[in-house]
């Protein structure tokens, strides 16, 4: 059930660029970028129009064919503007993670050898100062320039305008025979590794391992007509770019661009997209807080919601064990979903999804579960920066609880005598940027990818995650454990619980560094009459630390006794993405943790 001719047609192009040519011209007087509120909103034939002068004025300072394109733009419209832009010229544009300090964009700039840097106003100083150790950078060029840096189209610093650019198009320059040179193996883009384990490395992905990763998708989901879409995690990282720039391109989705992820949520109830993926904790912090809005009901509303949920869990678990479901059940779901389920879809905004994921980390099985029940069937779905965010994904008819799902079509898994997942594919990547070393050892001789994470298949073909090769605690007595997994589990305990980070590698025991939830943990303080405000203060209340302990001890009644937690520290204060602690994605840097946070460690061993 393809949506249209457009699709048909863009679906079958050789490259990304020559997609977004055909979807520009069958869909011309569609929304193809918007902000909320339609302060900003281009069709597809007025952003091609754009992309073209831009493509142009691009040539204009010497990018070509081959070059990269270095883009620092948050969640608006121009980032697709610029994207497309550098892809028209033939050239690589990648993003830079927007909590990026200036050494950060200084190593990733150099190691794709751009020689132009895009940025806007917010990002520009950190850009400037990288530019110190970047003698190759020719031209910064600021999308919303002030009369400050940039006067008359160049400021003090060399600083262009976007609109000066777009104003100065190469003479001669033609557009569609640079997207015709254009082939299957050019690379679309580079995705800088969010570096767990040392510096980023830049996965090179070619418009072929796109195309492919595309094609999966529309084999996978049916999405209709003039789908939407949301714009909200960062341009750096594979899932914004498939979801919510390469897909979109090819089958002409809607894109609204929310440039402040902390308020998605309320983006979700304007836009009612049709697809939508977060991180888990995104979904926990959903599921507690339509719990706190059941639990302030009335004694008997709040009793029959109950009652609703309970059966619509029964209701999900038996359809997830291939049990038949009684009649009575299934009539008593159907009630709960037209008087309460439904209402509560709406007033989210997701009453016209069609698919809805989560991935990059586990999900704890009480949260799924809650939400299929509600009738928002999240499905957990697995792929790396290195497949383009393709792998395995739960169809959204034959969700596995507890998987990632099969392969999405296109894509073979097998598992290493080790039990490392193994995968081979068109979405693959071509390799990393200037580290053969690593490419070979990422892919074999027979092209199967080593993804690191360990992994299970079941009969059905559906995979489901262990956690990271190198990332298993293996205790003092030789037990192996998944930190992720019983990380998920201690952070679902307990909205209290923002981050925590299980230390037990050959210990006698596991522990946890636990963070404070910098949303929940102020307003639970206040309801229980604590004056503090500063997650530094509260960390050091032994109101909020017995709290915590309660999330822990519900934790630990849900985990093998060699994974329950023994003991933890309350971190003072926050970690944040890009800090110390976490990567851009949100992934836990363990061994930064272990070095920063080695005193509380082992004073959890002495006492």
């Amino acid at each position: 059930m393809e949506s249209s001719t457009t699709e048909r047609r863009a679906v079958g192009a050789a490259t990304i660029a020559e997609a977004f040519r055909i979807t520009a011209a069958e869909r011309a007087d569609h929304v193809a970028v918007r902000t909320r509120g339609d302060e900003q909103s281009w069709t597809w034939g007025h952003l091609r129009e754009r992309v073209d002068a831009l493509a142009g004025g691009l040539t204009t300072l010497g990018l070509a064919k081959g070059d990269t394109l270095a883009l620092l733009i948050a969640n608006r419209p121009e980032f697709h503007l610029c994207d497309l832009a550098g892809m028209m010229v033939g050239a690589t544009p990648f993003s830079i993670y927007m909590q990026y300090t200036p050494e950060q964009i200084q190593y990733v700039v150099s190691d794709a050898g751009a020689r132009i840097v895009i940025t806007e106003q917010q990002f520009l100083a950190g850009v400037l100062e990288a530019r110190k150790d970047l003698p190759h950078v020719e031209h910064v060029v600021v999308i919303d320039p002030t009369t400050d840096s940039v006067g008359g189209g160049r400021g003090p610093d060399g600083v262009l305008s976007l609109a000066d650019v777009e104003a100065a198009p190469a003479p001669g320059f033609d557009v569609d025979a640079s997207v015709a040179a254009l082939g299957p193996e050019d690379v679309l883009t580079l995705i800088y590794t969010s570096g767990t384990t040392g510096p980023p490395k830049g996965v090179q992905l070619v418009h072929r391992n796109m195309m492919a990763a595309v094609k999966g998708i529309r084999d996978l989901v049916q999405f209709p007509e003039g789908a939407r879409v949301i714009s909200w995690l960062p341009s750096a990282h594979i899932a914004e770019r498939a979801a919510h720039h390469y897909l979109p391109i090819v089958y002409g989705f809607e894109v609204t661009c929310c440039p402040d992820p902390r308020e998605v949520m309320a983006y979700i109830a304007d836009v009612r997209p049709s697809w939508f993926f977060a991180v888990p904790r995104i979904w926990e912090k959903l599921k507690a807080g339509l719990e706190a809005m059941l639990a302030g009901l009335g004694d008997d509303q709040r009793a029959s919601a109950e009652a609703a949920l309970a059966a619509a869990r029964e209701k999900v678990r038996l359809e997830q064990a291939g049990q038949d479901v009684p009649a009575d059940l299934a009539a008593a779901v159907a009630k709960a979903d037209g008087e309460l389920f439904a209402g509560l879809r709406a007033h989210l905004g997701f009453d016209q999804i069609v698919a809805v994921n989560v991935g990059a980390a586990p999900t704890p099985v009480e949260v799924l579960e809650f939400f299929h029940a509600i009738g928002i069937p999240v499905a957990e779905l697995w792929g790396m920066s290195e497949t383009c965010g393709a792998g395995c994904c739960n169809p959204p008819d034959r969700i596995k609880i507890g998987t990632v799902g099969p392969p999405t079509p296109g894509v073979e898994v097998r598992l290493a005598e080790d039990g490392e997942l193994l995968v081979r594919s068109d979405v693959v990547m071509a390799g990393y940027r200037n580290l053969p070393e690593k490419t070979a050892e990422a892919l074999d001789a027979d092209g199967w990818l080593h993804t690191g994470d360990i992994a299970q298949i079941d009969a059905d073909g559906y995979v489901k995650l262990v956690d990271r090769k190198k990332e298993l605690i293996i205790n003092a007595a030789g037990k192996n454990m998944s930190p992720a997994n019983i990380e998920a589990t201690v952070k679902s305990a307990s909205p209290l619980i923002g981050q925590a980070c299980v230390v037990g590698d050959a210990r006698p025991y596991n522990t946890a560094l636990i963070v404070l939830d910098a949303d929940f943990a102020p307003a639970w303080a206040a309801q229980q009459g604590i004056t503090a405000t500063r997650l530094e203060e509260l960390a050091g209340d032994e109101r909020v630390r017995a709290a915590v302990q309660e999330g822990v001890d519900a934790a630990n009644a849900k985990l093998a006794r060699v994974e329950q937690i023994k003991k933890f520290t309350l971190v003072e204060g926050d970690w944040l993405p890009g800090g110390d602690e976490l990567t851009p994605t949100m992934k836990l840097k363990r061994k930064p943790i272990d070095a920063k946070y080695a005193e509380a460690i082992e004073a959890m061993y002495r006492r």
